[in-house]
């Protein structure tokens, strides 16, 4: 036996439709597509989010709210975080980042889920109130820098 010789088994291969090619092929006349109608024609079915030319739902819909354009979006850790890196000595927004705990150019605020163990000292736009107590409680400080 050759490469050559090699054919798929018999009946496992079928031939695509070939619409459109005359009326014995079965898929003559309407080519599939029915009688009429807008599917029928060139240019054919609309996307799905078309609504028959009727004002789309999307544009009917109220828009509401409002999108502060001038927020400040912060870099969020806790302080469980903090301390399973084990750092010691001062911990500021570029330290977190080296080890890649926060995105970049976002200020940095800290939160209070968790215990920090050692004294740290911990610089960073924001503290929850919480937070701070408990960097107290451990013995450290916690200084707000400017972003």
């Amino acid at each position: 036996m050759k490469i050559d010789d090699l054919k798929p088994a018999a009946g496992s291969r079928k031939g695509r439709k070939r619409v459109g090619r005359g009326a014995g092929s079965g898929q003559g006349t309407t080519a599939g597509k029915g009688t009429k109608g807008q599917n029928a024609r060139s240019g054919g079915p609309r996307h799905p989010r078309f609504e028959g030319g009727q004002m789309p739902i999307i544009r009917r819909l109220p828009k509401r709210g409002f999108t502060n354009i001038f927020r400040t979006e912060y870099s969020i850790i806790n302080l469980d975080t903090i301390a399973k890196m084990n750092l010691t000595g001062e911990v500021t927004a570029q330290v977190l980042r080296e080890h890649g705990m926060t995105s970049a150019n976002k200020p940095l605020k800290i939160l209070g889920r968790g215990e920090i163990s050692g004294p740290l000292v911990i610089k960073a736009a924001k503290f929850s109130k919480s937070a701070v107590e408990k960097i107290e409680k451990a013995g450290g400080t916690a200084e707000t820098v400017q972003k």
